[in-house]
């Protein structure tokens, strides 16, 4: 039996986490959430998932790396030097850092670079995404990726091509542009749609989760794979095996 430690085991996904580790009969599981000292649980696991806080996954990750426990994190919202601490604890452990466990997301990214390779800068590039009202960051961890991964098809800077929304005169759209929208409300799980619209046609990638559990699912997944991992940093993809293709 897998020892799992789940910090942010409060939250919305940590609670369903919990819930499906301890039904599978897979995992012995621990908890932790905001303010709890992880150092003494995180020695007595195997594999950690943080879904907490962007600042607490970055100390979660640091002590896992100080004991080379892998760590898995699903926690969003993380800044340049956040990540950066990341990578640092990558260095020295397995981590897996992913905006999204859904294997139908990861696919939708993996079709979102195809789809931006196959079609080319003449096709407009826009990304939609729709959340409970709850949730603290815009836009969300996937959108984000979503347009990352454009960028990056694109050879552009995703801090200097990202239009968050628009208001007011801002002209006319350039090619250059990737728009990112957020919207919040009620209790949807999540959705999210990437446009390309060019010329007389329109190509729309979408994903709708309609439970948490879909998410938890891959996490435990995630879990499972890191285990016997070398020291680096990870997604999803290499969970999926979409990385080699």
């Amino acid at each position: 039996m897998t020892r799992l430690h789940v910090n942010g085991a409060l939250g919305r996904l940590g609670r369903v986490i919990v819930q499906l580790a301890e039904m599978s009969g897979e995992f012995a599981v621990t908890k932790s959430g905001r303010g709890d000292a992880v150092g003494e649980l995180v020695d007595g696991c195997d594999v950690v998932i943080d879904v907490s806080q962007p600042e607490a996954s970055v100390l979660v990750a640091d002590e896992c790396a100080r004991r080379t426990k892998p760590v898995v994190v699903g926690t969003t919202g993380h800044s340049a030097d956040q990540r950066q601490g990341l990578q640092r604890a990558a260095q020295r452990t397995a981590l897996l850092l992913a905006p999204n466990f859904s294997v139908g997301v990861n696919l939708l990214f993996w079709l979102t670079e195809q789809t931006a390779k196959t079609l080319g800068p003449e096709f407009d590039a826009e990304v939609v995404e729709i959340h409970h009202r709850l949730k603290k960051d815009a836009p969300s961890g996937t959108a984000k990726r979503l347009g990352e991964i454009i960028a990056q098809v694109r050879a552009l800077s995703y801090e200097t091509s990202v239009r968050n929304g628009r208001a007011g005169l801002v002209g006319e759209r350039t090619s250059g542009e990737i728009g990112i929208h957020a919207v919040r409300g009620g209790d949807v799980v999540g959705e999210h749609t990437v446009l390309f619209a060019g010329p007389g046609e329109r190509l729309e990638l979408s994903h709708k989760a309609s439970s948490r559990e879909t998410f938890a699912r891959g996490a435990l997944r995630a879990a499972h794979w890191i285990l016997a991992r070398a020291p680096g940093m990870y997604d999803m993809r290499d969970v999926l095996g979409l990385a080699e293709r």
